[in-house]
């Protein structure tokens, strides 16, 4: 492994040392390189399918419908239920197929079908098995009849690629789910050459094509951005039609010839080949997807049957080790040791010293409380998955919140601070009516429970699960009931100190973490920088105007919409802000916040940079069959030393923790101060603290049985999935409050208006994929604002006084 000379020749240098301290630092070094080995961390279990008797070889198999089918000319056969028995298939008749002719995709599969005789491919046709018949379902005929064609399907677009009359390349796509599906051409490869295989994955479609001038093979990519792109050279010959996709980013292909061939996977990120050890099938005539893996048939000596194996990809657990346990042990009880602490402190009949601490925290403990909130187990699982797939333009949208929250610094906060709010819908009330704030309140709840806690408990859950083998429902369970625990004890000021003490266990597993990558390069910091920017992976800026991509506008549009102008209705974050000492403080607070924020994101975008730079160099090292989601657990759990390891899985657990309790705190003070006190008949202070806790309780219950639901689901990114759900949920009562702090006319009825128009609009561009969902929220309180306005021109002006509660009202009271 590269920088073991290093260490060696730093061991070397203790020579002189006493023995005792040489045999420690052996100890010791020996922890820290144990991990960095070569073995593959995707082990192959193969098998042995029943032997077909036939003459004829099968020129295709695959999976249809969960069950091997094998296709000759004229024949089909279909494994059994039980996998024991090959059962012959009525042929359709007047249907021809080519080898390498059936295209899988999941449970799905489509046969690439020709005229009797012909030798080249014209229709496709939905492949199925019925009553133990072969039955097929036509598609559009290809605009132009294709020789040498193969086919990939990927979410829903069907992929074919061959070449044409005039010998041109061609690739056609069709929309299976549309409902007058239609071929589109999209341009031929650059150089042409016949395929010999197309894999569909990640939104792009690679293709195999020989080159005359080298000994390997041409491997290109396409996509919508960047139509074709060389993405190397094949380390060898690609056996036709061997290509099949592999998890969520990687492809399987046969990579030899008739006589010998082995298993190797492409890494579609980083474009690295590794070699899966454990399979290499001979004579092999046709191959097809199998589960985690791939299937093929084999010629047998005798000629008078054709033999099956398969390989799959094996999902190893790396357990952790005693030092790491004690170390989250430690973590665990440090929190909950938190919560008891102000539990038994705190005499709990006070409304103000459950829900904001009393009004007392320090601004630092409060802005640090808040970067703390902002930065959940997205930020330490999933910003590093999206900066090891693409790039650093999501850091952007740091950079430009900076001048957002020195806005809402001057100019919100001290104006909600000096009402004296514990729950920031009361603003509502007081400036529209109740029913809004209830409203407001009720979708605030929703939003928090549904597109954040959720996935914030499922992402350190399958962090754990990859880590240790515990099944993700239990790691879901520990974290949550932890987590409900010390904040229901402790209240607010638990909450803030806790966060307080998980911001530095996150930064510090996470500094480590980017070190050690780099320190395990080959060449260090250099070659990381070098590999870094030729691939182009800190790429920043994108000043582009397509509305599709993540764009510094559509970041601009962002921070104007999710920061400035929903800041005032995050009662996660504002539930800080109230509870400093003044309004001048609770300014304060965010600008600790915007000091804090660029640094702490480039640190995670920098941990996502690292892994690609060490996994192009050891793609072994990678299991292809874990979500992308899953990249830094896995190095966490097979290349850190025995105790880091679980330094940093406490740092998840900070970074899910922290913003966990938050939520809970926020969506139980919502629950009890917006509904209990304004529905209850005699509330009181101590019914109303009691009321909070049992919510809390409820809420974290709500939020672990929907994490629980979100593992049984293939999601290729939750960071993606938060950012969508929350501009559905939490874009329509975010416009309520720019009307109201910033115009005198705004009045009830146009702003209820506003709102439902502004979830329903919405929601259609969702349904129709319009935009990026990085704008969904723009829109959605755009929509409110515009729509909420023109309608209050329709309903009387508000004719009480609205002193203090808009940016206009006098503010000689401001607090000092």
């Amino acid at each position: 492994m590269r920088g073991r000379h290093r260490w060696a020749m730093a061991l070397s240098a203790t020579g002189s040392a006493p023995r005792h301290v040489r045999a420690l630092l052996c100890a010791a070094l020996f922890m820290v390189i144990a991990p960095l080995h070569a073995q593959s961390l995707a082990p192959v279990h193969g098998g042995q399918l029943p032997s077909l008797e036939t003459t004829a070889p099968p020129r295709s198999i695959a999976l249809v419908d969960g069950q091997p089918l094998a296709i000759a000319d004229g024949e089909a056969w279909h494994l059994d239920d039980a996998r024991q028995t090959w059962r012959r298939l009525p042929w359709p008749t007047g249907t021809s197929f080519l080898p390498g002719a059936i295209v899988e995709g999941g449970m799905q599969a489509w046969a690439l079908t020709t005229a009797t005789g012909a030798h080249e491919v014209t229709g496709v046709a939905q492949l199925r098995v019925r009553a133990d018949a072969l039955q097929l379902q036509p598609l559009p005929p290809l605009p132009e009849p294709l020789h040498d064609a193969r086919g990939a399907w990927s979410n829903d677009i069907l992929s074919i690629a061959g070449i044409g009359a005039d010998g041109g390349a061609r690739l056609l796509q069709l929309r299976t789910n549309a409902e007058r599906p239609q071929w589109i051409a999209v341009g031929g490869w650059p150089g042409g050459g016949a395929p010999t295989s197309l894999v569909a994955q990640s939104a792009a479609v690679f293709i195999t094509v020989p080159d005359a001038s080298a000994a390997a093979e041409r491997l290109l990519r396409w996509n919508a951005d960047t139509g074709w792109t060389e993405r190397g050279r094949v380390p060898g010959h690609v056996l036709p039609g061997s290509g099949h996709a592999l998890g969520q980013a990687n492809a399987i292909y046969l990579v030899g010839d008739d006589a010998a061939a082995k298993l190797m996977t492409f890494q579609v990120i980083t474009s690295a080949w590794a070699v899966l050890p454990g399979a290499a099938p001979a004579g092999v005539i046709a191959t097809g997807a199998w589960t985690d893996g791939m299937f093929w048939a084999q010629r047998h000596a005798d000629a008078q049957r054709i033999d099956f194996g398969y390989a799959r990809v094996e999902s190893t657990k790396l357990l952790l080790r005693w030092l790491d346990w004690v170390v989250i042990l430690v973590y665990l009880v440090a929190m909950v040791g938190i919560g008891l602490f102000f539990y038994l402190r705190e005499k709990r009949t006070s409304t103000a010293g459950f829900f904001v601490g009393g009004r007392s925290i320090p601004f630092w403990a409060a802005g640090i409380s808040l970067y703390a909130t902002n930065t959940s187990s997205i930020s330490f699982i999933a910003i590093p998955a999206k900066a090891f797939e693409t790039n650093w333009q999501y850091l952007t949208n740091n950079l430009i919140a900076i001048v957002g929250l020195m806005f809402v610094a001057i100019w919100v906060v001290p104006l909600l601070r000096r009402l004296d709010l514990m729950s920031v819908f009361s603003y509502l009330e007081t400036r529209f009516h109740p029913a809004i704030r209830m409203l407001a309140s009720a979708l605030c709840i929703v939003m928090q429970i549904g597109s954040r806690m959720s996935v914030i408990l499922f992402l350190p859950a399958l962090a754990i699960a990859t880590i240790t083998g515990i099944d993700v429902v239990w790691s879901v369970l520990i974290m949550g009931v932890f987590t409900i625990l010390y904040t229901t004890l402790g209240g607010m000021k638990a909450v803030i100190w806790t966060d307080f003490v998980q911001v530095f266990v996150m930064f510090g597993g996470a500094l480590f973490a980017i070190g050690f990558i780099i320190h395990s390069i080959h060449g260090g910091v250099p070659a990381f920088v070098h590999t870094a920017m030729a691939e182009h992976k800190m790429h920043l800026l994108d000043f582009s105007f397509d509305l599709t991509k993540a764009t510094v506008w559509g970041f601009v549009f962002l921070v104007l919409f999710d920061v400035v102008l929903t800041f005032p209705k995050d009662q996660v974050l504002m539930q800080r802000v109230l509870s400093t000492r003044s309004g001048k403080e609770a300014g304060r607070s965010v600008w600790t916040l915007a000091a804090i924020m660029v640094p702490g994101g480039f640190v995670f975008y920098l941990i996502g940079t690292a892994l690609f730079v060490y996994y192009k160099s050891h793609p072994e090292r990678m299991n292809p069959t874990l979500p992308i989601d899953a990249t830094f657990p896995l190095f966490i759990a097979a290349e850190l030393p025995m105790g880091v390891t679980g330094l940093i899985i406490a740092g998840i657990f900070a970074a899910a923790m922290s913003t966990l309790s938050s939520i809970i705190n926020s969506v139980s003070t919502l629950a009890s101060v917006d509904f209990y006190e304004k529905l209850a008949k005699k509330p009181t202070p101590k019914k109303s603290v009691l009321f909070a806790e049992v919510a809390g309780v409820v809420v974290g219950l709500v939020a672990i049985g929907l994490a629980v639901l979100l593992s049984r689901y293939d999601i290729h990114s939750l960071f993606d999935v938060s950012i969508e759900l929350a501009g559905l949920l939490g874009g329509g009562f975010a416009g309520a409050y720019t009307l109201g702090m910033f115009t005198r006319r705004a009045n009830s009825p146009g702003v209820a208006i506003g709102i439902g128009s502004s979830i329903c609009l919405t929601l259609l561009a969702w349904w129709f994929k319009l935009v990026h969902p990085y704008f969904y929220l723009a829109i959605s309180i755009l929509l409110c604002i515009v729509i909420g306005y023109l309608a209050s021109l329709f309903f009387p002006a508000p004719g009480r006084s609205l002193k203090g509660l808009t940016i206009y009202a006098d503010r000689a009271g401001r607090d000092e």
